[in-house]
């Protein structure tokens, strides 16, 4: 007779926060299937729960806080792991029946936490997609995280804290990585960390061998291999240092997308130095006129702060006028928020909650207005768009266009294209655009 195996154990996740936790949550959840346990979709059917958290805003702990708690309502056999592990006081306070606590991107911690409440069996029982480890993202584009932490001390920001000063990762490690993603499927390779114009920084001296050539620890070298495996390479969380001018003639070319993602923060030089931010607003203004020399059509994404305490009426006019020059592509703010243990917290001055919630609606309706215009301007041109979603019934599909990065920007919204599958990369013919998003037609068979 047959020995019947055990059924595996299964895990199920809640990974909140950025990007950056969702590749830890990947990893770990790979680790997993290959130790033989099942993914649940849901509560009920889980032998244990892992939360990843996210510790960076008061708020997003609150999330993270609740997210426990609904687990532990549902489940009751609960991991938690990820930025708000630093406060394991705070999380057993709340929650004592908690099974174990760890931080940021201990996956090894994690995975023997979850073997110690719930012990694989014999396995492994589920086949990978060879060698490119599980997925949250959808099978067409994927996170690639570069590096962990970050050299900076920004007063707003507890990063370092977190996840310890900027730790590179080998340029063949991550180009190994990224060939298994294209594999698997992957169209386009969203590159994260802390601070991407840092990476390599802490390994310069160490070159790596690849497919014959050597390849120097840093972002250009990096961008252009990357380029060379994927239809698209995306570049986050970007700094504009000097040395980023490099990276823009590959955009030119057409090795990496005309995309930066950069975290100016704020543009008024008193503001930015209370944040020990780089203050050379009117360097960067040049930058930017020499990187749209090079690359015309490179879309510029950031992300601003209003109500930093000591921000003045002044102060705050300054950043509105410095976008009406800047005139980036697509642009989020955030109210500041204090978060704990954060320097910004002992700064004089704050802002009231009044005034931040009127200059945010100040900032957004000035934002949205540039948006507009720009994306007018793509109105009867064609552009590229990979496509995310497909609707049968009504043959309609919606994409991004090297402009937008999934979840954070714009969409592309197309008829005529029941045709069309996800992931396909397809040339659209632009028909109409709105504050945020494109309308058009399928121009092209995808490829």
């Amino acid at each position: 007779m047959a020995t019947q195996l055990p059924s595996p154990p299964r895990v199920g996740m809640v990974s909140l926060g950025c990007p950056k936790n969702l590749v830890d949550s990947e990893r770990i959840l790979t680790q997993l299937r290959a130790d033989g346990y099942h993914m649940s979709a849901d509560y009920a059917g889980a032998d244990v729960v892992l939360v990843n958290t996210c510790g960076f805003l008061d708020s997003a702990k609150e999330e993270s806080l609740e997210a426990i708690g609904e687990a532990i309502a549902e489940n009751g056999r609960v991991i938690v792991t990820g930025c708000m592990g630093k406060e394991a006081e705070t999380i057993r306070a709340r929650f004592p029946q908690v099974l174990a606590i760890t931080g940021a991107h201990e996956y090894e911690q994690v995975v023997e936490a979850v073997h110690e409440a719930a012990p694989p069996s014999i396995g492994p029982y589920v086949d990978l997609i060879p060698d490119a480890g599980l997925k949250l993202t959808p099978r067409h584009y994927s996170y690639l995280k570069i590096s962990e932490g970050c050299n900076h001390r920004c007063t707003f920001c507890i990063i370092p804290s977190l996840r310890g000063d900027l730790v590179s990762r080998r340029p063949d490690a991550i180009l190994r990585e990224a060939e298994k993603l294209v594999a698997a499927g992957t169209k386009e390779l969203l590159v994260i960390s802390q601070d991407t114009s840092a990476y390599g920084i802490d390994i310069r001296r160490e070159p790596r061998a690849w497919k014959g050539r050597e390849v120097v620890p840093g972002m250009t070298d990096l961008a252009r291999e990357l380029g060379r495996i994927a239809p698209w390479v995306r570049l986050h969380y970007v700094y504009p240092y000097p040395h980023v001018d490099a990276v823009i003639p590959l955009m030119a070319e057409g090795l990496v997308l005309p995309y930066l993602d950069i975290p100016f923060q704020h543009a008024a030089p008193a503001v930015l130095k209370r944040m020990r931010r780089p203050a050379n607003e009117a360097k960067v203004l040049e930058r930017i006129r020499g990187w749209r020399a090079v690359a015309p059509d490179i879309a510029i994404r950031s992300t601003f702060v209003v109500g930093f305490p000591g921000e003045t009426e002044s102060d705050f006019q300054y950043l509105l006028d410095w976008l009406d020059e800047a005139q980036l592509d697509r642009v989020g703010a955030f109210r500041f928020e204090p978060v704990a243990g954060a320097a910004a917290n002992d700064l004089p001055d704050p802002v009231p909650e009044e005034v931040k919630e009127e200059r945010y609606a100040r900032i957004m309706a000035k934002t949205a207005a540039i948006s507009a215009a720009k994306l007018q301007a793509k109105v009867g041109r064609p552009l590229d768009a990979i496509i995310d979603a497909v609707d049968a019934e009504t043959g309609g599909a919606t994409g991004r266009s090297y402009a937008d990065a999934p979840e954070i920007d714009g969409e592309v919204h197309l008829r005529d294209a029941g045709h069309l599958s996800v992931g396909d990369i397809v040339r659209v013919h632009v028909e109409e655009a709105d504050d945020h998003d494109l309308f058009g037609v399928p121009d092209q068979l995808p490829r």
